[in-house]
C-alpha cells in the first residue's frame, strides 16, 4: 500500500471464487469454502489493524439456497463454525459484529448464535463489522418498505414525503454509513443483489483472484486504487 494512500472508511466485499478455486486444485467445493471462512478471519483482523472502521462481507445471498443441497449443508455448518470462532476474534479485538439479512430462514442454533454474537459485542467501538447472511437487496428494501408501511398505518411515521435519510433508516445497514469501496474476487464483475440502495457513491475493485487467495498484496492492490480516485458527490465538479 502507497505511503499517502487514503484509506476508505467503509469497505464491502463480495467473497467470491471459493468453490473454483477449489476445483482447480482436484478439491471439493467444500474445500473452498472452508479455506475462504480461514481466510476471512485472517482478513479481519488485518482490516481492523489497518484501522478501517467498517467491513461488510458477502457469505450468503438469497440466491444460495438453490445450490445443491449438500453445498447449502456444508455451508450451514460452515456458518456454526465460523460465528463461533468470530465471537472470540471479536472479543479480543473489541470489534462490534452484525448480521443483515434475513435470519429466520437460518436454523434456530444459528440464529441463537447470531443473537449471542451481536449482543455481547454491542458495545464495543472498534472495526464494525456486518455478515451479510441469508440477504439480498432487493429483500432487504422490500422489508424495509413493508416496515415504512406499517409505521405509516400505526401513527409512528407520517403519511408525507419520506427523505432518503430517513427511508435509509429502516434499512438492514442503518447502524454504518454506506461502503466507500467494494471489492469483488474471482474476476466476476457484477454486483449481485448486493448493498443496492447503499452503493450509489462507491468505488468498485474488481479482481481475478478469487477469495481464498486474497491476501494483504491483493488488498493493497484495492486500497491503492481507491487512493487514485476522485471523490465527487452531487454537483461537485
Amino acid at each position: 500500500m502507497d505511503k499517502e494512500c487514503v484509506l476508505p472508511r467503509h469497505i464491502g466485499i463480495i467473497l467470491d471464487g471459493n468453490g473454483r478455486w477449489a476445483k482447480k486444485r482436484g478439491m471439493p467445493r467444500s474445500y473452498g469454502h472452508y479455506v475462504g471462512s480461514d481466510n476471512l478471519e485472517k482478513m479481519c483482523n488485518i482490516i481492523c489493524d489497518m484501522g478501517i472502521r467498517y467491513l461488510t462481507v458477502y457469505a450468503f445471498s438469497t440466491e444460495n439456497w438453490k445450490r445443491s443441497q449438500e453445498e447449502v449443508g456444508t455451508l450451514m455448518n460452515l456458518f456454526r463454525r465460523y460465528l463461533k470462532r468470530c465471537l472470540k476474534s471479536a472479543h479480543k479485538n473489541k470489534m462490534r459484529v452484525t448480521i443483515i439479512g434475513d435470519p429466520t430462514a437460518l436454523d434456530e442454533d444459528i440464529q441463537e448464535t447470531i443473537r449471542i454474537l451481536e449482543d455481547e459485542t454491542a458495545a464495543y467501538t472498534g472495526m464494525h463489522l456486518q455478515i451479510a447472511l441469508n440477504y439480498g437487496a432487493r429483500d432487504e428494501i422490500l422489508r424495509a418498505v413493508e416496515k415504512v408501511s406499517a409505521d405509516v398505518k400505526s401513527g409512528k411515521l407520517s403519511g408525507e414525503k419520506l427523505s432518503e435519510e430517513e427511508f435509509a433508516s429502516y434499512l438492514d445497514t442503518s447502524l454504518v454509513p454506506d461502503p466507500d469501496l467494494i471489492i469483488r474476487t474471482s474476476g466476476e464483475q457484477r454486483i449481485s443483489n448486493f448493498l443496492l440502495w447503499q452503493i450509489a457513491y462507491s468505488e468498485f475493485y474488481f479482481t481475478e483472484t478469487p477469495w481464498p487467495a486474497f491476501d494483504t498484496e491483493e488488498l493493497n492492490k484495492a486500497l491503492d486504487y481507491y487512493s487514485t480516485r476522485n471523490r465527487r458527490f452531487g454537483d461537485a465538479k
